[in-house]
């Protein structure tokens, strides 16, 4: 936190912000203090805010055109497109947003795993970044349902159903989603509601995000402490300002390039066609960005073993921060670990190639192994690798690795 306590100049400034200190809030994030060796591999924290933003905006003005009627649907997402002012961009924003905006958190994700930030004293800041995860993995398929083509509306009927593998409540819990025996109307509309409500308790956790990390401070690539302040930071505003709406402005290129000329191409072209209750799609698959997690849902022949392990690749993120046990949070000093962090991110690339693939064959055995790498890296590696590995000797300071050239990090700062 910033030493500086700020006064307005004006009577009714002060007047204001001794009632609402919101002045005293601007200022404390202009000047708040932040590691001066930051690269840009921090800057997503605020690509994501803008994409949340962005979302939530775009999402406001779809629902005003959109019905969510099993009849209607399919054809109001088609008036959108040709009737409603520049409803097209909005569409496309919107749904290529949500790729974005999942792109930009596996990158957060995994700068996060890469550098420690999930280490002491910076665990509830972790906690809470996977609860916006999983409820924004929620938020998107819930999403991916609403236009009603082919593959939302089977994509529903094989994730609900999987709710009734639950032993005494999954059949309750499955008819409630339906809202009757089968995917139908009434299941477009709970899931239209959640769909729109959701969004703004991602919106709170992301507020509860951002206090939390303004307690201990950033984490920063050498995974130092800053001891003193004065020589360790510098203020946020301009100098990380400007650093992030650098990137965002690289990131919004990349992102409105997918939107003016591959607007389609991260969708499934079977959600061009209505959905059909009586005809199965040959292969149901979800958005890109869920991939891997649907196939570790496959890779187990019993549905309810499906759903357990679904449900513990997520909730295992939870119990990271004491999982990797290892005093040193960046891997740039942990030779060991940095192998291993590779390992983990082509495993995950290669359970979500498998999740676009038929659970059949070399696939689903290609499947099964990264599942049980994914567990193993967790549950055995991690806790293994912190009490055996020899990390490399840690600079004294943050400064230490620029002044003296020593950092041989993969990731400069």
């Amino acid at each position: 936190m910033s030493d500086h306590t700020y006064t307005p100049s004006s009577k009714f400034g002060k007047w204001f912000n001794d009632r609402l200190p919101l002045l005293s809030l601007s200022a404390h994030f202009r000047e708040y203090p932040t590691p001066k060796n930051l690269n840009y591999w921090w800057t997503f924290g605020a690509i994501l805010t803008f994409c949340l933003v962005a979302q939530i905006a775009t999402g406001i003005v779809l629902a005003m055109h959109y019905v969510a009627h099993a009849d209607l649907a399919f054809d109001s997402i088609e008036h959108i497109m040709r009737d409603v002012n520049y409803g097209w961009l909005l569409r496309y924003l919107h749904s290529n947003g949500s790729s974005m905006f999942f792109l930009a958190v596996y990158v957060h994700i995994f700068r996060s795993l890469f550098y420690g930030s999930h280490k002491s004293p910076r665990e509830i800041i972790w906690i809470l970044g996977v609860l916006i995860y999983i409820l924004m993995m929620a938020t998107a398929f819930m999403g991916y349902v609403l236009p009603w083509g082919q593959m939302s509306f089977w994509a529903a009927t094989v994730i609900t159903n999987l709710f009734t593998a639950i032993p005494l409540i999954g059949e309750s819990i499955t008819t409630w989603f339906w809202g009757g025996y089968a995917v139908d109307n009434p299941t477009l509309n709970r899931f239209y509601s959640l769909h729109y409500l959701v969004p703004f308790l991602i919106l709170g956790l992301v507020i509860l995000h951002i206090w939390a990390l303004h307690v201990p401070g950033n984490n920063n690539p050498t995974g130092i402490e800053i001891k003193q302040p004065s020589k360790g930071t510098i203020p946020f505003h301009p100098h990380i300002t400007i650093k992030d709406l650098f990137a965002l402005l690289v990131f919004l290129i990349i992102f409105l390039g997918f939107v003016f000329f591959s607007p389609d191409v991260l969708g499934h072209p079977d959600n061009y066609i209505p959905a059909n209750p009586m005809v199965t799609p040959y292969h149901i698959v979800p958005e890109w960005y869920l991939l891997p997690f649907y196939a570790i849902l496959r890779s187990v022949p019993d549905k309810l073993g499906g759903v357990v392990l679904l449900f513990a690749s997520l909730l295992i993120l939870l119990a990271l921060p004491w999982l990797d046990r290892s005093k040193v949070r960046s891997a740039v000093f942990r030779p060991i670990y940095k192998q291993f962090f590779w390992l983990f991110v082509i495993d995950i690339l290669v359970l979500g190639y498998m999740g676009a693939m038929p659970a059949e064959g070399t696939y689903l055995l290609i499947a099964r192994i990264g599942t049980a790498y994914y567990f193993l890296h967790f549950l055995i590696i991690l806790p293994f690798i912190s009490l055996v590995e020899k990390t490399d000797p840690l600079p004294a300071s943050i400064s230490e690795p620029v002044l003296t050239g020593k950092d041989k990090s993969d990731v400069s700062e």
